[in-house]
This record gives C-alpha cells, structure tokens and sequence, in this order.
C-alpha cells in the first residue's frame, strides 16, 4: 500500500486530510508558554489571533526523528510504500530529520521529497501525489514525477506588515519600524532554493498589487492545475486582489488560508497566488 505523508505546514484541515487519506505528522507550535500541535490543536484563526495579541513570538519545532521513525518502521513491517512531502529544507529541519529517521530504519521503500516550498505549493505537489496513486503508479514514480514538477510550483505574495518578520528576527526592528513608516508591502516568492525570496519592495497596497500582477502577467499558468489565492488573517485585501485577478481573466480555483508554520512570519493581512506554471 502506498502512503503519503506531509507535515502541516501543507496546511491541510482535518477533513481534507482524511478525504484524501493522508497522514500528517504536525509540526509545534509554542506561544504563551504552552505548546501546541500545528494543525491538530491549534486552528488557523485561533493561531493568528494568539499572534496578534501575544507579546510573545511563536516557536515553531520541527517534528521529532522518532515521530518519524515510527512510521517508517511501521511501513517497513507491513512492506508499505511511503511518500513524504516535506517543508522546505531551507526553512526547517523537518527534512533532514525524515531522511536521518529513514537512515535508521534501512528501508528502500520510502521516498521523501524536499518541497523547496512552503503552504499550499505543497498542497499542489501532494494532490498531484495522490492523482497518480490513484492512477496505479508505485512510490518511486511517484516522487519521480512529483520532483519534476516542483520547480513549475509558484507562489507570489504581498506582506501588509514587517512587523512580524521583524518579531522573528527575519529584519531588523529599525528597518521595520523605517518600512511601516514609510508604507512599505514586500512582494514575496519562495525561490528554487526554497528560501523566501524579495520580488519587490512597494509603496502602499496598490503599486504592490500592480507590481504582483506585472510578475503573474509574464508567467503561463497551466489550467491543469488549481489557481489559488491565500491569504493569512483578514480577507479584505485577498478580495480586492481577486478582483484583480477576474478584470485581468485568472479563473480562481478556490481562497486558501495559511497557517501558523508560515503565518508567524508574514503576519495578518497577507495575500497572494499559488499555481502552477507551463512548461
């Protein structure tokens, strides 16, 4: 039997979950002095509320080698194939940790995938993943066709705020403070590295917005795959980039919300597209 897992900075809810018959393996969330399992026990809008009113900055852990090692040893004994598609190397040690457990349990069988992404990017690849479970391919093709369509995966996105990435030590508090001041909206991608990447730093909401539609203008988006937008906490400018969106002829899919794993990071008020790119 083939089994695909993600973390939970795939964002995934419970019953998208079990619709698809994936397994999760959270990350934690610490906030407040209590820790939280991300995507279990600790919602996506009770998160960015915590956020909001927390002095404290959020720690998030990577899962443990044995929270892994577990599952691979259970896939090992009933001869199970495994898949998992993991948040980027880049911004946790989540994957190192799978292929460390992996090593541990010596079985051939399972195939972990460095996303070199983050939120619903991974949605993309691991709904793809369970299409050509169904389709009847094994693990190995699989993640052989998953890895080649990973660098297709886009996400564009508007920051309303630095003062998280600043809380978290991505900036300097002066350059925030300078960069709300002076109504600054970072444009973000995440880079074929993985690593978040500045597209662009605007002025105000609407140059931002006019400079991530120029970006998504110079792409081909391939209709075989879902175009989404995401947003954090607050729809309202989700809203006004989707109308965008329809007065320039992007059929959305759907509206997604990201979670605590990103979400610490780029703060409330956040927006933007995830899809996938034509070759």
């Amino acid at each position: 039997m083939i089994k695909i897992f993600v973390d939970s900075s795939a964002d995934y809810e419970t019953a998208e979950l079990k619709e698809r018959q994936l397994h999760l393996i959270p990350l934690s969330v610490t906030m407040n002095g209590k820790t939280y399992a991300d995507g279990v026990d600790l919602k996506k809008n009770e998160f960015f509320e915590l956020l909001i009113s927390s002095e404290e900055f959020p720690k998030t852990s990577q899962p443990s080698p044995q929270d892994f090692l577990s599952v691979f040893e259970d896939a090992k004994k009933n001869k199970d194939q495994i898949i998992c598609i993991l948040l980027s190397s880049a911004l946790s040690g989540t994957y190192q940790t799978a292929l460390l457990a992996r090593n541990m349990v010596d079985y051939e069988e399972i195939y972990i995938i460095d996303s070199r992404s983050a939120t619903y990017p991974i949605r993309i690849m691991t709904d793809y993943a369970c299409m050509l479970a169904k389709q009847g391919l094994i693990a190995k093709e699989i993640a052989d066709k998953v890895n080649e369509l990973k660098p297709r995966v886009k996400l564009l996105a508007v920051l309303d705020t630095l003062e998280y990435l600043s809380k978290g030590g991505r900036i300097p508090k002066s350059v925030a403070a300078i960069g709300e001041i002076a109504r600054i909206k970072p444009v973000i991608t995440l880079t074929t590295d993985g690593e978040v990447g500045v597209l662009a730093k605007c002025i105000g909401k609407n140059k931002a917005m006019s400079h991530i539609m120029k970006d998504l203008s110079s792409m081909k988006v391939d209709p075989a795959f879902p175009c989404t937008t995401i947003f954090s906490y607050g729809t309202e400018n989700c809203e006004a980039f989707e109308e965008r969106l329809s007065e320039n002829g992007y059929a959305i899919t759907e509206r997604m919300q990201i979670g605590a794993a990103i979400g610490s990071h780029i703060g409330p008020r956040a927006y933007g597209i995830v899809f996938v790119e034509q070759e």
